[in-house]
């Protein structure tokens, strides 16, 4: 045996980077939102005549296409800088 420690072969980038932070807060972000009920089991404000509990939730489906759009586009690029670009 050797006294010296073997080092593994380059892994590559690192898995956990910013981009993909950003994808899963965009990901997560919707089910927080709409699984904590209580924040939004209420009637006031109305807005055009629909309760707010209505309201909320219709506005988080095109929050959540935004976000997932967004984080989507994100993993693309991540995949490039991670293949070399050559997709």
């Amino acid at each position: 045996m050797s006294d010296v420690p073997e080092v593994p072969p380059e892994a590559g980038p690192p898995v956990v980077t910013p981009a993909r932070v950003v994808i899963a807060v965009c990901l997560i972000a919707p089910f927080v939102a709409l699984l904590w009920v209580g924040s939004y089991t209420k009637i006031d404000p109305t807005f055009i005549g629909v309760p707010f509990f209505y309201w909320y939730q219709m506005l988080w489906v095109l929050i959540s296409t935004a976000l997932t759009m967004t984080a989507y586009k994100l993993w693309q690029r991540d995949q490039r800088t991670r293949h070399g670009g050559n997709r």
